[in-house]
């Protein structure tokens, strides 16, 4: 029984570190690929 929780969790932790990468791969994509054409205004 321990085993199947355990393999549970590792699957849910798996998945959401997943996520996370996915997102901060999407993030820095269009960090690169948007941020020259909207430059920030430093005033």
């Amino acid at each position: 029984m321990f085993a199947v929780v355990w393999h549970y969790w590792i699957g849910v932790s798996v998945f959401l570190l997943g996520m996370f990468v996915m997102v901060g791969l999407i993030g820095q994509y269009l960090n690169k690929t948007q941020a020259p054409k909207y430059p920030r205004n430093k005033e």
